[in-house]
């Protein structure tokens, strides 16, 4: 079984205030070529981390390459994840060691892609979002605290607050480290029990 589990997490976070970051910002074209999940992370945002995509040329305005921002957590701006489909996304940003990704709105493909790779994509209203963004410009160590249980994200220092939607299969497969795999294996005596109360003598 996968040990990825997640149930709660209080963490600073990174905000990137951009709408319609697409996969192609998050991982370039070009870094596609392997095919394990590893070193992906070196590369997120690369294009726009560096100038001309030149390790040696940080941008320093950028939230990745600012001190002041660190975190498992990422905040961004709506329609996160558009673009092409690609599950090199997800490996990117799980790779960097972000567990949660907020928006206001992502894209169904890489929200599934997220998923499948433990992580939590969490999608919230165009108000707390703004919230959120407001609060890290004041303080960048303001935390925030992502309740996978109870499928609530707060602000601690303000006690704001908001829900979130997640399918429930994939909710049980976080909260307890299941692939798909590691789900059926978990249904295992169900599933015998189930087919032996089937079985016909004859």
């Amino acid at each position: 079984m996968s040990k990825k589990t997640f149930k709660h997490i209080t963490s600073t976070v990174v905000p990137i205030p951009v709408e319609n970051i697409d996969t192609d910002q998050i991982i370039p074209a070009r870094f596609l070529k392997a095919t394990t999940r590893e070193g992906f992370g070196k590369n997120l945002f690369r294009d726009w981390r560096y100038e001309n995509g030149d390790e040696e040329k940080p941008r320093k305005d950028f939230p990745l390459n600012n001190p002041l921002y660190k975190g498992e957590i990422l905040v961004a701006g709506k329609n996160f994840g558009c673009g092409s489909s690609r599950e090199h996304a997800a490996w990117a940003i799980g790779d960097y060691g972000f567990k949660v990704v907020v928006s206001s709105f992502f894209a169904d493909i890489f929200k599934n892609n997220a998923l499948n790779n433990f992580i939590l994509p969490a999608q919230v209203s165009e108000e707390f979002l703004q919230k959120i963004f407001s609060a890290v410009q004041q303080d960048p160590q303001t935390p925030l605290e992502v309740d996978l249980e109870q499928q609530i994200i707060r602000l601690p220092h303000s006690g704001d607050e908001a829900s979130f939607d997640i399918n429930a299969y994939k909710k049980e497969c976080l909260l307890n480290g299941y692939d798909d795999i590691d789900y059926l294996l978990s249904q295992k005596d169900k599933i015998e029990t189930y087919e032996a109360s089937r079985e016909f003598n004859f």
